[in-house]
């Protein structure tokens, strides 16, 4: 069940806030400046080594750039995350994390970040990787705080935040997330310049193989549902959680780093949405598994796919999102197998050439 059109072209219009251009044409404000020096400064990290960009690289749709692993690795080269990072990349257009009723009077969640959707926003998120001990490893505030006031761009904070904006640990930290945020709401990293984009203004011919993927998508594969591409900036998600009865991964070597940090170990089961701990939700169990839609823009650049990196390639997850409901493809039990969305995936019917146009389709979706 998803959210109603006119429900989701009213959060689009109250959130959008990036306007179409080219990384070229980029001119960034003072507060989009700071904030870049910020997402790409390696000494935020405790070590130094790891920015934001380490696993959010523009060469990679914003998402982490080492594809080999399935989940991302921390600056302690032995710690991992426990998921896959989510692309920073068209995030600014996630409303703040609320609820509506669908027809029928169901709840349905939507909005903020993360995959479990634990932050309400840009702001909030950024503030998380500097001070999770698997991520930047930073002990506190202050850490961050004293690396930003000994960098280069500690006058050019002062310029945008205010005289003494550094000297008090809580504000300049929060001062620093917000300018993170900001330029993660920017031109530069939302440029709406795929094939698709130059297709929907009338400069690309989609191929013949293109132009199927784009009509099953939005019709017999389903795929519109939750990964919405009306509209001339289309987001291609309806920022809800849904759960795909995506299998455990034993490759993620988030189930062998120190039991201080994973004490389950491989017992370990991520709940998503139903585990974030939001007082907003009322029925936990009936949101557990359920992970929050990506955006599939760049989605040829962001592999391995999913929370936990099941999977390496377009190809193989388009299959599964086919296939996953016919017993003689073989699939794994899903991680959570309860809350599995069965209505729109899982035996769609799709031939191999039809799950290739699929592909083809995909692969328009990323920026140049």
């Amino acid at each position: 069940m998803r959210i109603g059109t006119t429900t989701l072209i009213s959060i689009l219009f109250l959130t959008a806030l990036a306007v179409t251009a080219s990384a070229e044409e980029v001119q960034l404000s003072q507060k989009e400046e700071l904030g870049k020096l910020l997402f790409f400064d390696e000494s935020l990290s405790m070590p130094r080594g790891q920015s934001c960009a380490s696993c959010h690289d523009p060469d990679f749709g914003f998402t982490d750039p080492d594809q080999d692993i399935p989940v991302s690795q921390g600056v302690i080269p032995i710690l991992f995350g426990n998921r896959n990072a989510p692309s920073a990349a068209y995030a600014t257009y996630s409303p703040n994390f609320s609820y509506t009723y669908d027809d029928s009077g169901q709840i349905i969640y939507y909005g903020g970040q993360f995959w479990d959707g634990r932050a309400d926003n840009l702001t909030e998120q950024a503030k998380g990787p500097l001070l999770n001990p698997l991520e930047m490893h930073n002990p506190n505030k202050r850490t961050v705080v004293m690396s930003i006031r000994r960098s280069d761009y500690a006058d050019l904070f002062e310029e945008v935040y205010g005289p003494c904006s550094l000297n008090n640990v809580d504000v300049a930290f929060d001062y620093a997330a917000d300018a993170i945020a900001v330029y993660e709401s920017s031109e530069e990293v939302n440029t709406f310049s795929s094939r698709y984009d130059e297709y929907l203004e009338g400069e690309y011919t989609l191929s013949d193989e293109e132009k199927l993927g784009l009509e099953l998508f939005n019709g017999k594969a389903l795929c519109s549902g939750c990964h919405i591409s009306s509209g001339s900036e289309p987001i291609f998600t309806d920022f809800t959680y849904d759960n795909l009865g995506v299998p455990k991964n034993p490759d993620n070597p988030f189930y062998s780093i120190p039991r201080v940090y994973n004490p389950l170990r491989s017992a370990y089961v991520d709940l998503g949405l139903g585990g974030s701990g939001r007082t907003e939700i009322t029925d936990p169990e009936g949101e557990e598994g359920k992970m929050k839609v990506p955006t599939l823009r760049n989605i040829g650049k962001t592999a391995p796919y999913t929370h936990n990196g099941y999977f390496t390639n377009l190809e193989d997850i388009v299959h599964f999102y086919n296939t996953r409901d016919v017993a003689s493809e073989g699939w794994p039990e899903p991680e959570v197998a309860a809350n599995v969305n069965t209505e729109e995936m899982g035996d769609l019917g799709l031939n191999d050439s039809e799950e290739r146009a699929i592909v083809a389709f995909l692969l328009t979706l990323d920026d140049e």
